[in-house]
């Protein structure tokens, strides 16, 4: 049985993606904050993991390799968005925190789960339309700072990766899941978490090239 670990598994897109991956035959390890879910299968387990603390990123790290003994899949999922949509000031408290838990814990707990990560296993990392330099080339880019400027450094450290892990075989890619109903996307948001899940399922058990960027499985532009 292949094993897939998805991080932000209580809600939203995290929990959309265990349900798919349940139903498609994996063993699925999933992460929340608390520790805690309400998702029943024997199949499934969660851990807890808190992005911002380096002692919680390297127990359930521990905890991991001690459920599995390895990862075919990691999505990392979590993300958080402290900012109104309005808002252009950059808050240098803010920035810290989005890029603890978007970028730096992100990393860590990723390095820290390489070494089980199998051949020709592939690494999703949740980016956003917002990441993406050349969709915010406009006058209108200029809100949500902190998140856009944590899911750019996010993509590069995509690109990183990938070609570090290119000859282990293993694939490393950013996916814009487009505009979705969460407690981030919002109610007006044109696509469900159901939907999204579909598609980067899509991709994380299809082969592809390494240290790109898609939207629906097609390249999207850096």
């Amino acid at each position: 049985m292949k094993t897939v670990v998805i991080t932000g598994t209580t809600r939203g897109i995290g929990r959309a993606l265990v349900n798919k991956f349940l139903s498609e035959g994996y063993k699925a390890i999933g992460t929340a904050t608390s520790g805690k879910t309400d998702i029943s299968n024997p199949h499934f387990q969660i851990i807890q993991l808190d992005l911002t603390d380096s002692k919680s990123i390297i127990k359930a790290a521990k905890e991991i390799a001690e459920k599995a003994d390895h990862i075919d899949i990691l999505i990392n999922n979590s993300g958080v968005n402290f900012e109104d949509w309005n808002d252009v000031h950059i808050s240098m408290d803010t920035l810290r925190k989005t890029l603890e838990v978007n970028l730096i814990g992100l990393i860590d707990f990723t390095e820290h789960l390489i070494p089980q990560i199998a051949t020709n296993g592939q690494i999703i990392n949740m980016s956003s339309r917002m990441g993406s330099l050349s969709q915010n080339a406009t006058s209108n880019s200029a809100d949500n700072p902190s998140y856009r400027i944590g899911k750019t450094a996010l993509n590069m450290y995509t690109k990183i990766v990938g070609a570090r892990l290119k000859n282990k075989g293993i694939t490393v890619s950013s996916v814009n899941p487009g505009w979705v109903k969460t407690d981030m996307g919002g109610d007006e948001a044109p696509r469900t978490p159901k939907e999204a899940a579909e598609q980067i399922f899509k991709l994380a058990t299809t082969k592809h090239e390494t240290g790109l960027f898609w939207l629906d499985n097609k390249q999207f532009p850096w």
